[in-house]
């Protein structure tokens, strides 16, 4: 069947705005990869951290002291019953050495700031956020609870798997070692 003029007129019109339609759409970046763990002994990169029972703060104002980061869920049993260790620790003597703070991986705000209620918490807490789970995935929590001393300089000293008892003679042996041992140099990357 012969195409009239008038049709192919048509068919060369839209094939030309599909053409341009094309060319001048925005690019759709690939999405971000996920921050990569930060190895012991590397310094934690400077993020901003959505406060929750407090402002939001960088990361590197915790610099000149030495940081214990607490992760942790509302809905995990072993996060929940560690807290109260942690915050027993904050207010020692022995822990007045360190900041501690938490950082929860909820995925609700909600649900973290009613436990931390529930709680009775007094140290700073922040919350992680999806997509990208920056903390989660700087600090290595894979799996919660975990523990992550920090020095003075941004430096990651050590990792925790699994809740402790926090505020016990043991758990203050094992901080106290692991931020001496931290003299040694950072190693190669």
């Amino acid at each position: 069947m012969p195409v009239s003029f008038l049709q192919a007129a048509w068919r060369s019109i839209a094939a030309c705005a599909g053409t341009f339609a094309f060319v001048t759409a925005p690019a759709i970046a690939a999405p971000a990869a996920p921050p990569r763990l930060v190895a012991e002994g590397h310094v934690l990169p400077d993020v901003t951290m959505a406060g929750l029972n407090g402002p939001n703060r960088r990361l590197s104002s915790f610099r000149g002291r030495p940081l214990i980061i607490n992760v942790w869920a509302s809905w995990c049993g072993p996060c929940r019953k560690e807290a109260a260790s942690l915050e027993r620790l904050a207010w020692s003597e022995a822990g007045s050495r360190y900041t501690v703070i938490g950082v929860s991986t909820d995925d609700h705000r909600n649900a973290a700031l009613q436990w931390l209620r529930q709680s009775n918490a007094t140290i700073n807490h922040y919350i992680d956020s999806g997509p990208r789970w920056t903390l989660e995935h700087m600090l290595g929590a894979s799996a919660i609870p975990i523990t992550v001393l920090v020095d003075a300089e941004g430096r990651v000293v050590a990792r925790f798997r699994g809740a402790r008892d926090w505020n016990s003679a043991e758990a203050i042996r094992w901080i106290e070692r692991a931020f001496a041992a931290r003299g040694r140099p950072a190693p190669a990357r």
